[in-house]
């Protein structure tokens, strides 16, 4: 946060001190659950010796992100319910005492249990987070945080394997998770005081209990299909047919919820609005695609290109970085200009380019130049994140802000997951990729790398189309109801 932070994005009752700390405490939180879903991968062999059961260690992700995805709506309809704080500080506690709970398991069943608990507080962080500097700044400022925010992910997706592989090798796995507890413990207290001066914009409402059964159901069957297919299971199997059975009912049961309820889970207004849905379309589309990439990309250059495992980490620095710098250009560029659409989609029709060369060029040409069009085409990309995030904000009431950005977030993490299932199966002929590579398998070709980075380039295309028809209207001047008049 600057210190030249303009006198109209503070609260009357917050100094630049609290407003600081908050962000700072903030930040922390996204850290923790952004670093928590790299970490592991790395640690698993380890794991798995010592507790002595290699077969079921897929869990120990799956269970994470399972539980994490899952509850992500619930955060943003209990935050606006009963306010910012104490969602965010029990979303820490949960995450802190699943994190004890994996440390001291003594089997892998008991350490993915606990991987489950850690996935119920973590999955809140992210939303709650975002929902946070919503009420903090307005939405035209709103952008510069976002490219904040944006380091933090990198930063996590590159040190979480570098830092896993170190403490499970040089100390003890359980290391990674006894961490999170002073991490955890200093968010808590960087922010559990100053929350308290934020505005409540909650309202009286009643929780949709059969509703938020119904979508936690449907994105559980989902997900496990995704995680077993071609793993566990083959993708024409029973289990992974009635899996996807399953949730197809239970996704066209939540919408006939949604439909029908008093107060639906997920206002059906917030989802109708052309800015929410085509906002969390791209948003969707685009996050989806890059965490495919980040997972495709460094067997690509192990398989086919014969790079050991640390040299594809290094290879893979300039995608880690590109998506920040990008998004930081861009949350910079929403504060002075009227028309914001039209940086992401300069962004994103780069990226739409360079992937589109790099498509042409994979096993083919120098790795300085696959390099460099991963560079640009994450840069470009980086432009569409902070864009779309406020773009959602701005265009709801403060009393749904928190289940808007809970339920874009919730969006982006299962099209991770799709993505990286069909990735995995056009690379590796029906063989699935878990999302941080713990149960991926270890060749890939140019031939189908090329395939792959073709779907790439077909989803970003399908994201500039929603960010061209998404409707540009103003940004607040201050926190508050959006302005309903778009801009000429």
């Amino acid at each position: 946060m600057d210190a030249e932070t303009p006198a109209e994005l503070r609260r009357p009752d917050l100094s630049q001190a609290d407003i600081r700390s908050i962000f700072y405490g903030l930040m922390l939180a996204m850290f923790l659950s952004a670093l928590e879903a790299t970490i592991v991968a790395t640690a698993l062999p380890t794991i798995g010796r010592e507790l002595g059961d290699a077969e079921h260690l897929p869990w120990v992700v799956t269970a994470y992100l399972l539980a994490a995805t899952a509850v992500t709506p619930l955060y943003g309809k209990f935050a606006d319910m009963h306010g910012r704080r104490v969602t965010l500080l029990s979303a820490i506690a949960i995450f802190i005492l699943g994190s004890i709970g994996c440390a001291l398991a003594p089997s892998l069943p008991l350490l993915a249990a606990a991987r489950a608990v850690q996935g119920l507080g973590g999955g809140g962080l992210i939303a709650i987070a975002q929902t946070i500097i919503g009420d903090l700044v307005t939405p035209r400022e709103r952008g510069r945080y976002q490219g904040y925010l944006g380091t933090v992910f990198a930063s996590a997706s590159v040190l979480g394997p570098v830092l896993g592989g170190f403490l499970s090798e040089s100390f003890h796995w359980t290391w990674i998770f006894w961490l999170n507890l002073p991490l955890g413990l200093l968010t808590f207290l960087l922010v559990n005081n100053r929350l308290k001066l934020l505005p409540r914009h909650d309202r009286r409402h009643r929780l949709d209990i059969l509703g938020a059964g119904l979508m936690i159901g449907a994105t559980s069957t989902l997900m496990l299909a995704l995680s077993w297919g071609g793993i566990a299971y083959g993708w024409a199997s029973a289990p992974v047919l009635g899996l996807f059975a399953a949730s197809a009912l239970l996704w066209l049961g939540f919408g006939f919820r949604l439909g029908t309820a008093r107060e639906p889970l997920i206002p059906v207004a917030v989802l109708a609005d052309r800015v929410v849905a085509l906002g969390t379309a791209a948003g969707a589309l685009t996050m989806g695609t890059y965490v495919g990439l980040t997972v495709l990309v460094p067997l690509f250059f192990e398989g086919a290109l014969g790079l050991s495992a640390r040299e594809s980490g290094l290879a893979l620095i300039p995608m880690m970085v590109g998506v920040p710098l990008g998004a930081t250009l861009s949350g910079r560029l929403m504060a002075s200009v009227v028309h914001y659409k039209r940086v992401p989609l300069a962004g994103c029709t780069v990226a739409i380019l360079a992937i589109s060369g790099l498509a042409y060029l994979a096993g083919r040409g120098p790795l300085w130049s696959v390099e460099i069009l991963l560079g640009i085409a994450a840069f470009g990309l980086g432009t569409i994140f902070p864009v779309t995030t406020v773009a959602v904000q701005n265009a709801v009431a403060p009393q749904h802000l928190g289940t808007a950005t809970a339920s874009m977030n919730f969006l982006r993490q299962l099209s991770a997951a799709v993505v990286v299932a069909i990735f995995g199966a056009v690379a590796f002929g029906g063989m699935a990729v878990d999302l941080h590579g713990a149960a991926a398998p270890r060749q890939i070709s140019a031939d189908s790398f090329r395939m792959v980075l073709a779907i790439a380039a077909t989803a970003f295309a399908a994201a500039l189309a929603a960010l061209a028809l998404m409707e540009e209207r103003p940004f607040r001047d201050r926190p508050g109801l959006a302005p309903k008049r778009p801009l000429d």
